[in-house]
């Protein structure tokens, strides 16, 4: 079999990618788990709540953004942050560290896919 280039790959798909380098032009891309994307536990807010928190994650393996910072990141209200932050710990996709009065919490992901139960 051939080897053949993203564009190759793409040119039959109904998914075009244009712009060229998504690294350089956008600032990055962050990878999201697919049983993140596709878990019916949380709603679509706490699947970007989640995808943000990877998004400062993939720096040092962990994060600790301010709600306030998601929140204007998000484009979004502190309230709703903290609601579906509170659906992905509910859910086991994460876990919260609370470092004491006035500093931001750490927040542990769950990259882990659990198996459902038969």
């Amino acid at each position: 079999m051939d080897a053949q280039n993203i564009g190759q790959i793409l040119r039959d798909r109904n998914i075009i990618l244009k712009g060229g380098d998504v690294i350089t032009n956008g600032g990055g891309f962050t990878q999201v788990p697919n049983f993140i994307l596709v878990s019916k536990k949380v709603s679509v807010g706490a699947k970007l709540t989640y995808a943000m928190l990877l998004k400062y994650a993939w720096q040092n393996d962990h994060c600790f953004p301010g709600q306030e910072t998601l929140a204007d990141d998000m484009g979004t209200g502190k309230r709703s942050v903290v609601r579906w932050i509170k659906e992905l710990e509910d859910a086991n996709f994460l876990k919260i560290k609370r470092r004491g009065l006035g500093k931001s919490n750490l927040y542990e992901l769950n990259l882990t896919a659990r198996k459902r139960p038969n």
